[in-house]
């Protein structure tokens, strides 16, 4: 059963659902990690999962203003995560293969964001 209303709205836009596919592939990529590890890949995750929360929280808020702050929190995010993501590549932390995966995904999410 599909639960309907209009706080819910923010689960048809784009720029949500592209963030959970950056959630769920960053998700198989970082939970592969040695123990050593553990804090930056939980940090890369946690960066990642606050872009759906912000995209949601800012849908439900009442102004326009308060939607658009907490896209541009949502944008930060994107870019922290992306630091990440180069530094883990930098370091062969992660393979090219999983940096360029991870990296489409949030380009389009990025754009979608500005």
């Amino acid at each position: 059963m599909e639960r309907k209303n209009l706080n819910r709205g923010y689960r048809k836009l784009r720029v949500w659902e592209d963030a959970i596919e950056y959630y769920v592939v960053t998700c198989e990529t970082f939970s592969k990690f040695p123990f050593v590890l553990q804090r930056v890949a939980s940090q890369q995750i946690a960066s990642v999962d606050s872009i759906h929360r912000n995209v949601a929280e800012g849908y439900c808020r009442r102004s326009l203003g308060e939607y658009l702050h907490a896209l541009n929190i949502a944008l930060g995010s994107a870019g922290e995560s992306v630091s990440g993501l180069h530094a883990f590549v930098a370091a062969k932390q992660i393979a090219d293969a999983d940096f360029d995966r991870l990296d489409r995904v949030v380009f389009m999410l990025e754009n979608g964001l500005k």
